[in-house]
This record gives structure tokens, sequence and C-alpha cells, in this order.
């Protein structure tokens, strides 16, 4: 169709790209210094490589985007080397405040998507930091095959969380043949995190389910205050920290020789997460005596019922007037102390989470529960087992999300993500 001025559309179209281009082009100077601008980044930062991934021992961020990846069922070996490739370049600048790709989001061909969304645009990275881990079902799929050539060199303590008294899951929640954990203090930062590598991995994976977090609910270094839950009590106070070398050596990182088959994760960690919706609205009508008695510590102090202040050790055999123990046996606090789990400790960086209300009117709100540690079958199943059928605290709590990941040590230089695992 022609106009009157004898223009067709088509070529309008044309005219108004040409134009467009050649203003692009006339603004070069502002845009390379915007970009120059784009790489020097200000803000907190946390190396993306060293001897563990960041994220473990990294003070804990406030808010959170947790992804679970899914393979395509028509995706080969080298698609797999492939996507961890291009993930760990991607994740490697993200951290540092820059684009997910080398051009980032304002560059490259002009006619194609830019290789960064963009909503970053201004932003520092917030001490962002990204954390990859592998489940059971990237050895071995659902009907046992080997996938990727890799199914002799799963550890053995990886395998899918036994269904616990209690859980009432979502399978399409749970699980998932990668997960990445991004964490900052900037929460379209950590958006952005997951939604550029959804975007790469277009093609050979694809996103199973996310989780959004806010507040955390644990403190990973001790110059962090603890924080609290929606509950509104104080949570992990005996949580291991960066500090505490000797108690990560033995309660979070696997060391040579734990797993001979799987001597690609030496140095690396098993990621457990939950989510465990809370009945909000129940507990709201409990009695500040009720709630104490569940949580084992005080409202307002988070000292343990025994006496004394938040970090005061429990004394399970102080009791009371009446002869019962001052701190109940099946309280929260008792069930998870190490006492009663034979020594074991986690290091714990849950975040409480709002999905809106549900189909009753009432909050969706919880706790996503993660935890590293060295060895799921030691360190997290038999503590959730007898949880799950003795802690008072199980009244106000429904798990409705779980999976279990192999977290591989951090990363060189040069090289990608679970790089050990393929050689």
């Amino acid at each position: 169709m022609t106009d009157a001025s004898g223009l067709s559309r088509r070529g309008l179209i044309g005219s108004v790209g040409a134009g467009a281009a050649l203003a692009l082009a006339g603004s070069g100077a502002l845009y390379a210094s915007g970009r120059e601008a784009a790489r020097q980044p200000t803000g907190t930062t946390h190396p993306f490589y060293g001897v563990h991934q960041a994220g473990i021992t990294t003070a804990a961020q406030d808010r959170l985007h947790f992804g679970a990846f899914d393979l395509n069922p028509s995706a080969t070996r080298e698609d797999l080397i492939g996507l961890l490739r291009d993930w760990t370049a991607a994740a490697a600048r993200q951290t540092q405040g820059l684009g997910a790709g080398t051009f980032g989001p304002l560059s490259g061909p002009y006619d194609a998507p830019p290789d960064d969304t963009g909503e970053a645009i201004g932003l520092d990275p917030a001490g962002l930091t990204i954390t990859f881990g592998f489940g059971p079902s990237l050895f071995a799929g659902p009907t046992g095959r080997d996938r990727f050539g890799i199914a002799a060199r799963r550890p053995e303590a990886l395998n899918r969380l036994p269904h616990f008294p209690g859980d009432a899951l979502d399978l399409a929640a749970s699980d998932g043949d990668v997960c990445v954990q991004a964490c900052s203090n900037d929460p379209q930062v950590a958006v952005h995190a997951i939604r550029n590598l959804t975007r790469i991995a277009m093609g050979r994976a694809s996103l199973r389910w996310s989780q959004l977090g806010f507040g955390r609910t644990s403190s990973t270094t001790s110059d962090q205050v603890t924080p609290r839950n929606l509950f509104g009590f104080k949570d992990g106070t005996a949580n291991l920290r960066a500090e505490d070398t000797a108690g990560l050596d033995s309660h979070v990182w696997t060391a040579p020789g734990h797993d001979p088959k799987a001597g690609w994760l030496d140095g690396g960690s098993y990621l457990v997460a939950r989510k465990i919706a809370m009945h909000i609205e129940t507990w709201d009508r409990g009695s500040l005596r009720e709630q104490e008695t569940f949580i084992g510590r005080t409202k307002a102090e988070g000292a343990p019922l025994s006496g004394g202040t938040e970090f005061t050790a429990p004394d399970f055999a102080l009791a009371g007037r009446e002869g019962r123990p001052l701190v109940d046996p099946d309280s929260h606090l008792a069930m998870a102390h190490p006492d009663r789990n034979n020594g074991v400790r986690l290091l714990r960086r849950g975040y409480n989470y709002v999905d809106g209300s549900n189909t009753l009117g009432r909050l969706s709100a919880g706790l996503f529960f993660i935890a590293f540690v060295v060895d799921p079958r030691t360190h997290y199943i038999p503590m959730q087992t007898a949880m799950a059928r003795s802690d008072l605290l199980q009244e106000y709590l429904r798990h409705v999300g779980s999976g279990l990941w192999a977290v591989p040590p951090g990363v060189a230089e040069g090289e990608f993500v679970g790089q050990a695992l393929f050689s």
C-alpha cells in the first residue's frame, strides 16, 4: 500500500529504521560512555571463582531467587557441557555487576535479541552470588537411563529425599536436574540472574519451578544479627558460621575419600531445599505461652526457656516447679539441637516467602528452608524424620516442596561449574 506521498508502508518502516540507526550511531559516544560505566560497577561484590562456590558461607543476603531446571529430553552430553560453560560465564559476569553476555543489554547485533535482558541496568550487584547444584535425575532419569554418561559417578548420598511423615508435596515444585540459588540484597538483581540463565538455557533446559524469598532466616557470619521468621521468633541461633572453619570441614564440605566414585565433588556440599507452608492465621491465635513452648525459646530475646540469653546453651534437664522440663523435649529447639542429633549441625540459608493468598483467603506463606550439609544421610534425613514425627511445631507446618542437589566445589578461572564430573 502506498500513501499520498508515494512512500510505501514497507519503505516508511525502512526509513524509520534507517533513521533510528543513524540516531544510534550519532549517540555512539554517549552509549560507549554508558557501557564503560556498566563495566565499572559499584556496590558489594563477591568473587565468583574460588575454592568453594559463593553463596554458601557468604554473609546471607536479604533476597533470594531459587530456580530448578530440567534438561530437555533431546539434550545431549555436549548440550549439558555447553550449557554449564555458558552459565558459568554469565554467572561470573553478573556477580561482578556486568551484563550476562559480552555485549550487554544495549549492544550487539541490532536484529538479534540482546544477550542481557536489561532490567538490572543502573543497579549494582548488591552482593549477588549464584550457586549451582546437580540433582539425582541429572545422572539417571525416571526410567534409569544414563542420559549424559555420568551415572557411574553419581554420589552415593545423592538420591531423592524420602517422603517424610506429613509431607504434602507438590511434585511439580520439587526436585529438578540442576538448581541455581541466586542471592542478593536487591530483589531485582536476584530475579535478573535467574531470568538470564533461563534465557541462556533455551533449547537445552527449561525452568521446572522457582521460588522468591525475602528476609533471610539465618545468619552465616558472626557479625550478622539473628533474624526472625514469619512466626515472629528468632531463627537459626545455633547456625554454623563462616568463621567456624573446623565446623564447616566436619559438617558442610565433602572431603577427599568421602565418596571414592564421586571425587569430582570433593570440596563441595549438598543442598537441601524444603518449602514449608506455615498456618499463619492459626498460629496468630495461639497464646504467647503456647508459642514459646512449641519453639522452646522466648519470643523477646530468643533465649532458651531454661534461662539465659539467646546464645546460652539450653539445659534440657532443668525442671520447673511441676517437675517438667522447662524446655519441652518435643519443642522445635530440642528436636533440632545437636545434642538430640548425634552432634549434627547444619549451615542454613533459608528465606521467608509470601506467594499471595490461597483459595481459602489465607496467606500462602512460610519458610523456604535451605541447608548445606556434608551428607544428607547423616546430617538431614534422620533429623527431619524425627521432627516430622514429634516436633510440636509440625502442628503449624506443611511441607509442600522438596529437593536435594550435589553442589560442586568452586570454579577456577577458565573452568566451568562441575567440570571435573565430565573429565
